[in-house]
């Protein structure tokens, strides 16, 4: 699959990942042939969190893949800690974050995370513990880079002001029907609602600061409503869709991920299928570069306006 840098590092990582929030909805035997085939997909960048499944989807990907060190340095893993479900809260003390990159490692059998991602803003951060935690993890040689989700400019540049490390990516949800940080680029100045800047300029700032976009729900409308892939919904959207779909002789989910790898900010999809026949569709999407009217007739079919 085709491969991008991941923010300022020299990492390589493939144009779409896995993510592994639904795993634990798979028996074992279909756990091990959605990992071995997303693997070989090229799809080998994995992406987790300590809060999905309560934990139980890093173990369960751990078992699918019998997991060695001569399987592991086949593959690049993401996870992210700093939700407390338990506390209903978020967490982001340098307690905290040590004890969680812990327990994500042993559940996911493994000595190093290729990239912890602090999961959402905890408004009651505290930069200096934050930077404590990302040098033990940096020198133990746990975690290799480090990165944020859900964050806009001013939460980043808060963490900076003690963190030394660079901060490589920012996962965002981001859709077609979910598009504000787009659509606000459209429509500087003006007295309409897509005006609102609802995010602090986040894309801008992203591809000025070279951190990698990693849209989640790539298919969601609202949040976690349902997708808006053959719903009556969208009926213009679907229209629009297919038609281009046709045209490349791929389907609907191809062309929704080949909307995102458009966009010149060089994006990673996090895709949340267990589907394999659909995992195959979304890697295809690397190989598809829509032209630049196909990509504003997607937009506009969704129902956003162009001033």
């Amino acid at each position: 699959m085709r491969t991008i840098k991941l923010g300022t590092s020299t990492l390589e990582v493939p144009v779409v990942a896995v993510g592994c929030m639904r795993i634990n909805s798979l028996d074992k035997q279909e756990a091990e042939r959605f990992v071995k085939t997303s693997l070989e997909l090229g799809a080998n960048f994995f992406d987790h969190a300590d809060i999905y499944g309560g934990g139980k989807c890093e173990e369960i990907f751990a078992d699918a893949v019998q997991m060695s060190p001569s399987v592991r340095e086949k593959m690049i893993l993401q996870s992210k800690c700093g939700i407390r479900p338990d506390k209903g809260m978020f967490d982001f003390s340098k307690e905290h974050i040590l004890t969680s990159v812990d327990n994500i490692l042993k559940r996911l059998r493994t000595e190093y995370l290729d990239i912890l991602l602090l999961h959402r803003p905890d408004t009651l951060v505290e930069p200096e513990e934050v930077a404590a935690a990302f040098d033990q993890l940096e020198s133990s040689g746990k975690v290799r880079h480090f990165g944020v989700s859900n964050q806009n400019p001013m939460q980043i540049q808060l963490l900076k002001k003690d963190v030394k490390q660079p901060i490589v990516a920012n996962q965002l949800q981001l859709s077609i029907t979910n598009a504000t940080m787009i659509s606000q680029g459209f429509n500087v100045n003006m007295e309409n609602g897509a005006a609102v800047n609802r995010d602090g300029s986040i894309l801008d700032f992203c591809r000025l600061n070279d951190i990698t976009i990693q849209p989640w729900s790539p298919f969601q409308y609202g949040f976690f409503e349902g997708v808006f892939l053959g719903n009556e919904k969208f009926p213009e959207l679907n229209k629009k869709i297919d038609e281009v779909a046709a045209k490349y002789g791929v389907s609907n989910t191809t062309i929704a991920i080949a909307w995102l790898l458009r966009h010149p900010a060089n994006m990673q999809p996090v895709t949340g299928t267990m589907n394999i026949e659909r995992l195959a569709d979304c890697v295809k999407a690397a190989e598809i570069n829509l032209t630049r009217e196909e990509w504003y007739g997607i937009f506009r079919a969704a129902g956003n306006i162009l001033p």
